[in-house]
């Protein structure tokens, strides 16, 4: 673990453009026994850098003896980052990786040309009746590691940067931001951050990625003359010099990266083609896909057809 200073913000005149180019509010969605808020894909914004999925999970509690439990299910093309609040959630994959995600760690999954996993409340959390907090993004992969082996690495959070200033401590969660760079392996240039602010604390927003945006958890956040609040991301405008400042004590994350081209997207398959969607599609439904060792029962169904809606690239 490395802890670094965290740099002094430095207010500047009013921007004459706007910083923040878009807001998108988190959409409720259900994933079987347990709702989220899908920030990510949008209508009116699909990607920010490599990330084309954002959701957020909770914070929920649970009822005793019961918990998340995602079946089995098919990724390709992306690489899937779960980050934790609050709670636990058991990893199993089709590669045979068993990995419960506690708070404050990173779990990265690369799909490549294919993999199977699960998502499930541990059996020990159950009778309380568990809480549930945290994120899980996707990123999507560059072409040229699209068709890579699948992977798994877990990163717990004392390997992971940190940082600290006046009011604020923070983690980069995967990626490169403010001269450090995460264990986390990445394939194009992104960063990914934690931060926890009190009220009147600030952070900059790393300068050196393309795009970028910000998501408050939890509390509000001045950011170029707006309040974003909770559950809710704000796209900055590319370039745009930017200072967060908390209204109230704020939990946010920030994300960005350097764009990697369109992509599609449907169901749990991203791809820079849609016959290789397609055949994904087809490979789940016959059960071409390798099982997941210790969950090998259950499994998501996939009942429609792919479908590409105008815009879905």
């Amino acid at each position: 673990m490395s802890w670094t200073r965290a740099p002094e913000p430095i207010c500047s005149e009013e921007p004459t453009e706007p910083a923040i180019e878009l807001e998108i509010s988190a959409r409720p969605r259900s994933i079987g026994n347990f709702d989220v808020g899908r920030v990510l894909p949008a209508p009116a914004r699909r990607m920010v850098g490599p990330f084309i999925f954002f959701d957020h999970m909770g914070p929920a509690e649970l009822a005793p003896d019961t918990g998340l439990d995602v079946r089995p299910h098919p990724h390709i093309g992306l690489a899937t980052v779960t980050y934790l609040f609050e709670g636990q959630i058991l990893h199993r994959d089709s590669l045979g990786s068993e990995q419960v995600i506690e708070p404050g760690a990173i779990n990265w999954m690369t799909a490549g040309r294919g993999i199977a996993h699960s998502e499930r409340t541990p059996a020990e959390a159950r009778p309380g009746g568990p809480h549930v907090h945290g994120l899980q993004l996707w990123v999507a992969l560059p072409e040229e590691h699209e068709e890579r082996e699948p992977s798994f690495s877990h990163h717990p959070s004392d390997t992971l940067p940190e940082l600290d200033g006046p009011g604020m401590r923070g983690r980069l969660l995967a990626g490169s931001a403010y001269g450090l760079s995460a264990p986390v392996p990445i394939f194009s240039p992104l960063f990914y951050v934690e931060a926890e602010l009190a009220a009147g604390a600030r952070i900059e927003v790393p300068k050196e990625h393309e795009e970028r945006a910000v998501y408050v958890v939890s509390g509000e956040a001045r950011c170029g003359g707006a309040i974003v609040g909770a559950r809710t991301m704000a796209v900055l405008r590319s370039g745009a010099s930017m200072v967060l400042e908390a209204s109230a004590p704020t939990r946010l994350v920030m994300v960005g990266g350097a764009p990697i081209g369109p992509r599609f997207i449907f169901w749990n398959f991203v791809s820079s083609s849609k016959e290789r969607i397609e055949e994904a599609a087809r490979d789940w439904k016959d059960a071409r896909f390798p099982k997941v060792p210790g969950d090998e029962v259950e499994y998501i169904p996939l009942n429609d057809e792919p479908r590409f809606p105008r815009g879905a690239r």
